[in-house]
């Protein structure tokens, strides 16, 4: 259930229509609850507060017809800019930023009030009646569409400002470096220094795993698509309450075909047609990867930036620096946390599920291979990837992490004396890469 939910919260974020549908539906019961009020108050209203409309329904309709009309102009105007930016966004930033732009609540919130506006004043204006024995002028109700016609133009005119500055490069990337960072506190938390130590897990044997790997059931998958979330709590309870241990084939973020394995299940016997169906329920597939677990998302949204930046047709080695700026800042944060254990246990410190973690090399692998490949050649870049990598390698804790380091960088350099044809931009490269090995044995 809590995939489902997921996915279904995942599409709604994504949407452009969920905030204005909620603000229309807000508007709708805005005029209705100001004409129920206005109908028994209007004739004290207009002699107690001078700043009411008060106007004949002549100009009541003439008002409120004019302020519908303009918004939903205005509306379409928005929505005009709004598809011209996703398509900028696209040629320029890559394909998968359009989800990020269309996430955009501030976007959604400007289609939302000039929408629900629109709505305001068309319900008003039908209440407004002209005939000689019965008129009726809501004096409220149309000074409430003044005042929302007020604060859609400042709305507007906010709008004009966000999307400037919205597409910049340098601002698109650092949204994608905060939620990267956000990704990290999330699924590596750091310690508090207050946690209880743990007791000591006694894992189980080489001859278990050979067991199990003869023994255990596969668990395949009923579609193609992104694996975008695993509820592994629930999965968790699933192998305590049915007595089994569960070793998941794959991670979020990978592509998952049709009877491909997503977990395998031992023992083997244990398995029934009612708990393959539960298991599947909990890995979510999607059409595209999410951020939700998977880490490498928002790092290959900024490669993707950097890599588009480095090609021919566009040569901005500027945006490719800060992108490798904020993937070093991440893994600053990253390689400072403890990666968590793959091994998940009961109360009794029982093995029940083996997941599929992510790890440091792989995601300093995604951070800098395509950048290291398309920037042999680009001295500017080159150089900053090494000084960034000098950076990470002074938060470095673990030897096996200023290995990954070491390699990346032993790689850049290389490449770089093969690409760069100017003597002295391959001393300079090679001048920071001394400087890295320096900083990894200083934290050795």
């Amino acid at each position: 259930m809590r995939g489902q939910l997921f996915k279904l919260w995942d599409r709604i974020r994504s949407s452009f229509w969920f905030i204005p549908a909620l603000m229309a539906a807000a508007a709708v019961a805005l005029a209705c609850l100001s004409v129920i009020i206005d109908e028994p108050i209007t004739q004290w209203l207009a002699l107690h507060f001078s700043w009411t409309f008060t106007g004949g329904a002549e100009g009541a309709s003439a008002v409120l017809g004019v302020i519908a009309g303009s918004m939903i102009t205005i509306g379409g105007v928005v929505f005009s800019m709004t598809l011209v930016t996703l398509s900028l966004a696209s040629s320029q930033l890559g394909p998968r930023l359009l989800r990020s732009f269309m996430r955009d609540t501030t976007t959604q919130l400007v289609l939302g009030t000039f929408i629900s506006t629109f709505l305001y004043c068309l319900i008003v204006l039908r209440t407004i009646r002209h005939g000689e024995d019965i008129l009726f002028v809501p004096h409220l109700s149309v000074t409430l569409g003044v005042l929302l016609a007020v604060m859609s133009v400042g709305v507007f005119i906010y709008f004009i400002h966000h999307v400037s500055v919205s597409i910049q490069a340098n601002e698109v990337a650092g949204r994608i470096g905060s939620k990267l960072i956000e990704g990290i506190d999330s699924l590596f938390p750091s310690k508090s220094g207050q946690e209880e130590p743990q007791p000591p897990v006694k894992l189980p044997d080489a001859a278990f795993f050979e067991a199990f790997d003869q023994e255990a059931r596969p668990i395949s998958a009923c579609g193609d698509g992104y694996l975008q979330f695993i509820d592994a709590e629930t999965l968790l309870a699933l192998a305590i309450e049915e007595d089994l241990i569960i070793q998941l084939q794959q991670r979020p973020g990978n592509f998952v075909i049709d009877s491909c394995p997503l977990a395998l299940v031992w023992p083997g016997h244990k398995v029934t047609d009612k708990l393959i169906g539960q298991i599947q329920l909990l890995f979510v597939l999607g059409r595209q990867r999410t951020s939700g677990q998977d880490i490498e998302f928002e790092v290959n949204q900024l490669v993707e930036i950097a890599v588009r930046a480095l090609s021919p047709g566009i040569n901005d080695p500027f945006t490719a620096i800060t992108c490798v700026d904020h993937l070093g800042s991440a893994l600053c944060r990253l390689i400072s946390r403890d990666i968590p254990s793959p091994y998940l246990h009961d109360h009794q410190y029982q093995l029940r599920v083996i997941t599929a973690v992510d790890t440091f090399p792989g995601i300093v692998a995604a951070a800098f291979d395509q950048i290291r490949q398309y920037s042999r050649s680009s001295a500017a870049v080159s150089i900053r990837l090494l000084e960034v990598i000098a950076v990470v390698a002074g938060f470095a804790q673990r030897a096996e992490d200023r290995a990954t380091l070491l390699l990346h960088a032993d790689m850049i350099a290389r490449g770089a004396s093969e690409g760069l044809p100017e003597p002295q931009d391959r001393l300079a490269v090679e001048q920071r890469y001394q400087k890295v090995k320096t900083s990894c044995r200083e934290q050795a």
